[in-house]
């Protein structure tokens, strides 16, 4: 059968939050089969859990944000894009703040942190949500259209296409496909940072957001080019960081889909909904697992290898 994973060991790492520029201590640990991802804050009297679901998501101003009372974990989708790409169903995320380190703005070092901790299979069935009738959200009209869509696919696939007007942005590509049967996340999409304009990120600065961002941690713009001295990480970093973003905002549904993934424009609150909008309609997916390997997409089986 297609099985569950987890870590073999415990991995530690120490950042910084990129809105918050708090400094954050995260530890990743193994957990039992059918345990999901769960987020739990340390740093308080009595730690609370926060188990990943579409439901759990309250903000996705900036960033896609769990919560459980009046308790948070903010910005986990690169975490969670980690999680989907190299496949790991079983996890506790241990923090000792309100907002997930963004260390180098991609998913790599998450990769990294997963990978040298090990990724083990569990004895118990990996269970797929699989998408078995198109189903879409969407917003604004004209200009300010944006639309995300999923569809029936024996796999996942994602195709996502932005629209910035800017010099920099323009002379990259703005649309780009990722299968995961035919790609690999480390090395397609994990690398791809978070981007910016220095005007956006002095008004955020000034509402007290992105203190911890910075040209360690971004792809910074200003109104021409890119102001990182070492350029971009791929030719198309941009609308690859929109894949990125995406696979982890897609799998706080709790677990991977089987489906494909459209999207133009989208960002962190149109992907919830579009998840909300898929629970509500209970006709349009159904949990499966696979016996036998063999049945299972190609690249589904593999495990990722450790560093």
């Amino acid at each position: 059968m297609l099985q569950q994973r987890t870590l073999k060991s415990l991995t530690h790492a120490v950042g910084v939050g990129l809105h918050s520029g708090q400094r954050v201590e995260l530890t990743l640990r193994p957990a039992q089969p059918d345990t999901g991802i769960v987020f739990r804050r340390v740093d308080l009297p009595e730690p609370v859990d926060i188990a990943v679901s579409a439901e759990a998501v309250t903000d996705t101003r900036l960033a896609s944000t769990l919560s459980k009372g009046n308790v948070k974990v903010n910005t986990v989708e690169h975490l969670m894009s980690a999680c989907a790409g190299l496949g790991v169903d079983n996890m506790y995320v241990d923090i000792s703040g309100e907002e997930m380190p963004i260390l180098d703005g991609s998913a790599a070092s998450f990769v990294f942190l997963l990978q040298s901790a090990g990724i083990v299979l569990q004895n118990a069935p990996r269970r797929f949500i699989r998408v078995t009738r198109a189903v879409a959200v969407r917003e604004g009209q004209g200009a300010q259209e944006k639309w995300a869509r999923l569809e029936p696919y024996h796999g996942y696939k994602l195709s996502f296409e932005i629209d910035f007007d800017h010099p920099a942005v323009d002379v990259t590509g703005q649309s780009v496909c990722f299968d995961m049967s035919t790609g690999s996340y480390a090395r397609d999409i994990a690398r791809a940072r978070t981007f910016g304009f220095t005007k956006d990120v002095e008004m955020m600065r000034a509402n007290g957001l992105a203190l911890g961002g910075g040209l360690d941690n971004a792809i910074v713009m200003d109104d021409y080019k890119v102001l990182n001295s070492d350029g971009l990480r791929y030719d198309d970093e941009f609308v690859k960081h929109k894949i990125l973003d995406a696979m982890g905002d897609l799998y706080l549904i709790g677990k991977p889909l089987l489906a494909s993934y459209s999207a133009f424009r989208s960002g962190h609150a149109l992907n919830n909904k579009l998840l909300r909008e898929l629970l509500l309609h209970t006709d349009a997916w159904e949990i499966v697992s696979f016996d036998n390997e063999k049945q299972a997409p190609r690249g589904f089986a593999q495990l990722a290898p450790a560093w």
